[in-house]
């Protein structure tokens, strides 16, 4: 049913508010900015947690604390960064905790239920129909083989490539993220991608024209 009064007029549906009024109407409590940040931030956090975990299931359980971590502590934000920013660092933190988890913990365990032809991700996956069937299997191979070789290289030179080259954040940006200096952040990203590289070689056999191999940093 639609609202025939509204108590909150320069919240319209369908109106996407700036970063400023919607962590002002989070700190009220107000349900719709709660449903607006879900769906800006939800599924980008979920990429970012799954680019650095590879695990679908640890993702998705990162995105829930990600957000319980934003709900609480968004009254003691003082916009010294962007909210995507703030968000982002709150996210590779919890990867972070998550993966060092999971090599204490989960390697002890062997997961009996788990249906490998199965795969879940935050939303189910709609498939792009202007591709043929050969396209989708040869570009989700490609995606699979460069997930694997970042799962091999260093988690703080994989985080840095991970922000820059896939969710293409500014250098600044990712230095507000992961707390370090811009010189810093070049050079791990430097590092990170010569790791990557030397991790591809043979695997793809020169079939991925792909920025996050060609990529030089800037």
């Amino acid at each position: 049913a639609t609202a025939i009064l509204d108590l909150n007029p320069d919240y319209s549906a369908g109106t996407e508010l700036d970063d400023q009024r919607l962590i002002e109407l989070l700190r009220v409590g107000d349900e719709r900015a709660y449903e607006e940040l879900l769906t800006r931030f939800q599924q980008p956090v979920y990429t970012l947690s799954l680019r650095l975990l590879n695990d679908e299931g640890e993702a998705s359980d990162v995105v829930q604390e990600v957000f319980l971590k934003v709900f609480r502590n968004i009254g003691h934000f003082r916009g010294q960064s962007s909210l995507k920013t703030w968000i982002y660092r709150i996210t590779v933190n919890e990867a972070h905790n998550a993966r060092r988890w999971f090599f204490r913990h989960r390697r002890r365990e062997v997961e009996l239920d788990t249906d490998p032809y199965r795969t879940r991700g935050w939303r189910e996956a709609i498939p792009d129909n202007t591709r043929s069937p050969f396209e989708v299997v040869f570009e989700r191979e490609q995606a699979g083989i460069i997930q694997a070789a970042l799962d091999r290289i260093n988690p703080v030179f994989r985080s840095a490539v991970v922000l820059r080259d896939i969710t293409d954040l500014s250098y600044e940006d990712i230095a507000e993220i992961l707390g370090v200096s811009l010189g810093t952040v070049k050079s791990r990203i430097l590092r990170g991608r010569e790791a990557l590289r030397e991790e591809l070689k043979g695997d793809l056999k020169g079939r991925l024209p792909l920025r996050l191999i060609a990529r030089t940093a800037e």
